[in-house]
This record gives C-alpha cells, sequence and structure tokens, in this order.
C-alpha cells in the first residue's frame, strides 16, 4: 500500500508500539451484510516482531457479535496526539495526531485460559496494572474478540512533515 505522504509513515515497530500504547480506544470496523458498523473498543494489544494482535472484551451478544461469527473479517483503527496547529490562513491550518490502521481477521477466544490471559492484556493497557484475579464468573460473562493484523500503516503529523 503506497502512502500519500510518505514522510508521515511509521516504519519502526518500537514506535509503532508506541503509538498503539498511548491509545485508548480502537474502532472495530465490520461489514455486516455490506453496510459498514464500527465499534469504539477498550483493547490491549501483544506487539512481537512485526505482528500486532488485539484483545477486546465484549458481551456475549449483540450485534457486533452476529456479525463477527458471519464475517471475520475486519479492519482497526486507533488515533492519539491530537492537536490543531494553527495558521493564519484558513486552509493553513492542519492537525496533529498519530494513528493505525490495519485489517485482519478477527475470533472469539472460547478457551478459559486464552480469555484470562486477554483480560489481563487488556487490563495492563488500560490501567497499567497487573491483574490475575479474574473470577471464573467474569471470564465466563464476557467474551473476548482476538484481532491478528494481516496489514497495517501507522502515520503521524507532528508538526514537522
Amino acid at each position: 500500500m503506497t502512502m500519500r505522504r510518505p514522510k508521515r509513515e511509521i516504519k519502526d515497530m518500537a514506535e509503532i508500539c508506541t503509538v498503539i500504547g498511548e491509545c485508548s480506544v480502537c474502532r472495530l470496523g465490520l461489514n455486516d451484510k455490506g453496510n459498514v458498523y464500527i465499534v469504539p473498543m477498550n483493547f490491549g494489544y501483544t506487539c512481537e516482531d512485526r505482528k500486532l494482535t488485539f484483545y477486546l472484551h465484549s458481551a456475549k451478544v449483540g450485534r457486533k457479535i452476529e456479525v463477527l461469527k458471519e464475517n471475520p473479517d475486519v479492519c482497526v483503527e486507533l488515533d492519539c496526539r491530537h492537536g490543531l496547529m494553527s495558521a493564519d490562513k484558513p486552509c493553513g491550518h492542519s492537525y496533529l495526531f498519530a494513528s493505525l490502521i490495519g485489517s485482519g481477521k478477527a475470533c472469539l477466544e472460547e478457551d478459559a485460559d486464552e480469555k484470562r490471559k486477554a483480560l489481563q492484556v487488556i487490563m495492563k493497557h488500560q490501567t497499567g496494572r497487573d491483574f490475575t484475579d479474574f473470577d471464573e464468573k467474569w471470564v465466563n460473562a464476557v467474551a473476548v474478540i482476538k484481532v491478528e493484523l494481516d496489514a497495517y500503516t501507522c502515520k503521524h503529523h507532528d508538526g514537522s512533515n
């Protein structure tokens, strides 16, 4: 995929993971029988080599779950570092940001141990704390969505490019 402004692309994996780490909301894009459906969700992630995996928790029922069962192809979008860059003329204004957009496959984690691990990843990202005491009742009460990205791009506008 060619980026329109290649100077804004972030290719260094450590910086990509830093951008993801600064985001608290992941927008999950789904294809609901030809209709786009986007859901903002809290998430956790793992970053191993160049492989990105996202974990999201959800109720076990609802539109999102039904759509994922029909079509596991998804898109994720995250953004952070927001700020307006002012100028004297209206069209001289710009917006500062960092973002990641990726596509991949989603699956529902069914194994209780894998769900616990995923919930630990989510809680660590969202709170900065390590939790290990997930009651079985809680684990059984939620769905955990695992998204492995096949492709992604990360970019930023920091005012210098």
